[in-house]
């Protein structure tokens, strides 16, 4: 092994060993009142040093090891109620990417005080579990299933009452595992995926940031098999990218609609508006696919944002209330509050304000049209009513020799302050001609509230032999500041210099309000920090003619 390798790799954990158990010494002093018992616990158990909750109305153990089919060792604890007489309806959690089986140890102790047994594994390759990580592969499908087997054999639970929980990575595996397996009733997926070839490389664009931070906690906390990085390294490289198709379309829940709806499991979804790891696009393809009893939540927040700083006891903590409910409704067969609610949940951005619907794409919603009109040497670009209908042909040109101040802001931070109303902004006025083409609409009469996925058309005509393009839609103030609505970027790594093309975008979904009197503006470049772009500066032109129609579609109340 390279020595410089193993330096790289030891001094950032020893560093974060020290910071976790620095964080650790205060967690075993704390007690389980303390407010600051759950956040605690979690920065404990992360150093394979739990902190259990503890109560009169539950009794745990953290000795259980699992034997999976091939002989790993799964290991495991486990909450039993009690109160109340068995058998019990139980819930099976599964850890996050990077984390373990103590990283639910609050919520399973407020499960156990309701009357549920619980029980926590760790994947392989994660925690003190055998094995190398499988990425919610076939080895991690069966393995949920043993531990389904390991329940009912060692534990007072109701066979009929099984649900499965987990958030972002655990989200994913409650999916698959419910879908080969109808002994699961119902599960709360929250941060999870619908499909992992979106979730890598939609639009033909990796995923740069979340692809390297992944692998670099795999690396750090995990046992990783040695497909993880080859992987990666081919989606960032357009490499091989029928293999990695297969390998993460056999890891999609998407692809496995048919099972749920056959098994009938109540199946609840929680996604974050700014997650640019999972995008909601896909969750809600698939949402919209399950015809068995579902639900929906979409809030701002980054990637699990939402729902760990709800478990930890901050912020809000409605996921959490309705993933009880959720389980009380379909395993326990309580009447609940979220059968008041509609399936669909939508918390509009900048607001404290959640609206329901019941379905997905918005029955309510009507698509808003627009159409870019070209800028001039005197005149900035327009969206307008209508189809340009000028002399011949136009283009707006600019190439990517360095990003434009319009972005998607500070990876990983920015989408946390959108939480408390701190979007992400742009000053589009002055956003350089030569990097980028931005085109506005007219001063809004009525607020326009978008609801659902906003869609571009681009016709394009690349210089050189890969292109990519990055559409940001922006609420436009009369001052020129923009906040930024949602994005998304498209990728062409196989361009032919010269050949015109007609691209689709489908932007990320979102729920927000354009006040009157703002305009909406589109902007379109050829970088993000988010996203792996081609090497070296590439240029290109938006066409306009008569066969050449670009326009921006709006689904909106």
């Amino acid at each position: 092994m390279n020595p410089g390798s193993l330096s790289g790799r030891l001094i950032p954990k020893a560093f974060l060993l020290v910071l976790l158990l620095a964080l650790a010494g205060h967690a075993q002093s704390a007690t389980t009142d303390s407010p600051l018992f759950p956040a605690l616990s979690l920065v404990a158990g992360v150093l394979n040093e739990p902190l259990f909750p503890e109560s009169p109305a539950y009794t745990t153990n953290d000795d259980i090891v699992i034997h999976a089919a091939d002989g790993v060792n799964l290991e495991a604890n486990i909450f039993v109620p009690t109160e109340d007489s068995a058998p019990y309806p139980a819930v099976i959690f599964v850890n996050s990417w990077g984390l373990n089986e103590y990283e639910y140890l609050t919520e399973a102790g407020r499960l156990a005080e309701r009357g549920y047994v619980v029980l926590s594994y760790s994947t392989r390759g994660w925690g003190e579990s055998g094995g190398e990580i499988n990425t919610a592969g076939p080895k991690d499908v069966s393995d949920f299933s043993t531990v389904v087997d390991w329940l009912i054999t060692n534990a007072p639970v109701d066979p009929n009452g099984i649900g499965a929980s987990g958030i972002s990575y655990g989200a994913g595996i409650a999916m698959l595992g419910a879908a080969h397996d109808e002994r699961i009733k119902a599960v709360s997926a929250m941060s999870g995926w619908g499909s992992l070839v979106e979730s890598l490389y939609a639009q033909r664009t990796p995923r740069l940031v979340w692809g390297e931070l992944l692998t670099f906690t795999g690396d750090l906390l995990g046992n990783p098999s040695q497909e993880i990085q080859e992987n990666w390294d081919n989606v960032k490289n357009h490499r091989n990218i029928e293999d990695v198709t297969e390998w993460a379309l056999e890891r999609s829940p998407i692809n496995y609609v048919d099972q749920l709806n056959e098994n009938g499991t109540a199946v609840y979804l929680a996604n974050n508006w700014g997650d640019n790891l999972f995008q909601a696009n896909s969750v809600l393809d698939m949402y919209q696919q399950l015809d068995g009893p579902k639900a929906i939540n979409l809030q701002a927040g980054m990637h699990a944002s939402t729902e760990l700083i709800g478990m930890i006891g901050g912020g809000d903590t409605r996921i959490w209330n309705n993933t009880r409910r959720w389980f009380d409704q379909h395993l326990k067969g309580q009447s609940t509050a979220i059968e008041d609610q509609e399936p669909v949940q939508m918390k509009v951005r900048l607001t404290d304000r959640f609206e329901g619907f019941s379905t997905f794409p918005v029955p309510q919603a009507e698509t808003r049209h627009w159409f870019l009109h070209p800028r001039s040497w005197f005149s900035n670009g327009k969206l307008e009513n209508s189809a340009w209908e000028g002399w011949g042909s136009r283009t707006n040109s600019f190439s990517d020799w360095g990003d434009t101040l319009a972005s998607t802001g500070i990876p990983l931070g920015s989408q946390i302050f959108d939480q408390v109303n701190l979007p992400v902004t742009a000053p589009v006025p002055l956003l350089g001609r030569s990097r980028s083409a931005w085109y506005r609409t007219e001063r809004l009469q009525e607020p326009l509230r978008i609801r659902g996925i906003p869609e571009v058309t681009l016709n394009v005509t690349p210089r050189d032999d890969a292109l990519q393009l990055v559409a940001y839609l922006y609420d436009l103030s009369p001052d020129g500041k923009g906040r930024l609505i949602t994005h998304a970027p498209i990728t062409v790594p196989d361009a032919a210099p010269g050949e015109p093309l007609e691209l689709d975008l489908d932007l990320v979904a979102t729920g927000y309000d354009v006040p009157a009197g703002h305009r909406v503006a589109l902007v379109v470049d050829g970088k993000d920090l988010l996203y792996a772009g081609p090497d070296g500066v590439q240029s290109q032109s938006i066409n306009f003619s008569g066969s050449a129609v670009n326009r921006l579609s709006i689904p909106a109340l």
